[in-house]
């Protein structure tokens, strides 16, 4: 368990609720399958997960859903240029080594890119820092340093500046924390971020005459 029930149950209808209808999604890092299930029954996508865990794969082919073992850190060669509606990585952008190079391969593959992530920018992380001294523990990141699968600690800040950086254009965003959705000073205030991403349309170049 990331965090708590009822605030991951939030995030995946979330994201549930940015997925059209009987569209294509490649979840990457699906874990044991909860957030394909739901896409699955509720929006009737055609699903496909990759994961690197032997027993959430186990997990995930016993619920019906089809679930490819691999390391997406190693690339998606595998996958043509928008073969997917949409590729969804929900808490597993930071659980990569190269988040740069995934997200990377997650636009090339998909039409749109749905990315959550816990934020380590929130009011309780920042007390814990700095009045304690010890690196945070919170609802979205509840495990201490030493062994947590988080190898990337970012911000909502962090992430919209990098995507400016990147040339990644934010078409929607949404913040939770558990009493429902943020809509002032999110970097604050949220425990989880949630994106819709897309490249830019590469406008044609004049013709020469």
């Amino acid at each position: 368990m990331r965090y708590s029930d009822s605030l991951r149950q939030m995030e995946y209808r979330t994201i549930a609720g940015l997925v059209r209808k009987e569209s294509s999604v490649l979840d990457l890092g699906c874990g044991t399958g909860d957030l394909l299930s739901l896409l699955a029954v509720e929006k009737n996508v055609r699903g496909q997960g990759i994961e690197i865990d032997e027993r959430s794969i186990y997990a995930c082919v016993a619920r019906g859903l089809s679930v490819f073992h691999g390391d997406i850190d190693s690339g998606l060669s595998e996958y043509a240029d928008k073969s997917f509606d949409y590729v969804v990585l929900c808490e597993s952008l930071q659980e990569v080594r190269h988040p740069d190079i995934v997200l990377k391969e997650a636009l090339r593959v998909g039409r749109k890119v749905i990315v959550s992530f816990p934020n380590f920018a929130h009011y309780r992380a920042r007390v814990q820092l700095f009045f304690r001294g010890r690196t945070p523990v919170t609802p979205a990141l509840p495990f201490p340093w030493y062994d947590t699968p988080n190898l990337h600690f970012l911000s909502i800040g962090d992430f919209i500046a990098y995507c400016s950086l990147r040339n990644i254009r934010i078409a929607r965003s949404t913040f939770l924390c558990e009493r429902g959705t943020i809509r002032l000073f999110p970097s604050l205030r949220a425990l989880v971020g949630i994106f819709v991403l897309s490249r830019p349309e590469t406008p044609p170049h004049p013709s020469r005459t």
